[in-house]
């Protein structure tokens, strides 16, 4: 079933839209305090679409992410009580925990690496609000694990260029399939 490559050629289609750049930065914004998706998924095709912008494409990713993970400190330091239901709706209280033991014992590196990290970011940004972590080495471990993780993507697929294309084109639905097989044997073994 060549389910992942149809959708691999949509996403590719979209990467080269002219307001592509406007959707990179709402979704790196969202996704740093409440969207579920991470901008990996459109700044990889961007980058590929267009190598020679891969470089803009991932600062503009990381200034959006920075100040989507700024909101989400806001939305912990001055609203955590409100916010505390849907963690817990949407299964993400037992990530907010282990954030909140990860500031206890490293603050600053737990930021850094939540941003470099596939751990979702925004429960991160969200439990650094709720101890009114300082505010400076917030934003400063911030620019560095989100900016070298989207710099890091922006790169590779710069590198890769056509040949990465024509890879990832060749084996996207094994990708896709193999991804989503490891996904339900994750979610069945935590269960």
């Amino acid at each position: 079933m060549n389910l992942f490559s149809s959708l691999y050629d949509r996403v590719m289609a979209w990467a080269g839209h002219r307001h592509a750049p406007r959707y990179l930065a709402g979704l790196s914004f969202a996704e740093s305090s409440f969207f579920p998706i991470p901008p990996d998924v459109m700044l990889a095709p961007m980058c590929l679409a267009r190598p020679a912008k891969a470089w803009g494409y991932a600062a503009l990713t990381t200034v959006a992410s920075v100040l989507g993970g700024i909101l989400g400190y806001l939305i912990g330091l001055l609203s955590f009580d409100l916010i505390e239901p849907w963690l817990h709706r949407f299964g993400y209280f037992d990530e907010y925990l282990t954030a909140r033991q990860w500031f206890d014992n490293w603050g600053f590196w737990a930021v850094l690496l939540a941003g470099f990290s596939p751990i979702p970011y925004k429960v991160f940004t969200i439990s650094a609000g709720v101890i009114a972590m300082s505010f400076p080495p917030f934003v400063i471990a911030s620019i560095l694990g989100r900016g070298g993780r989207f710099f890091l993507v922006a790169g590779f697929m710069a590198w890769g260029g056509e040949r990465m294309d024509g890879l990832l084109r060749r084996y996207i639905d094994w990708l896709g399939w193999l991804t989503v097989m490891i996904a339900i044997l994750v979610l069945w073994l935590v269960r």
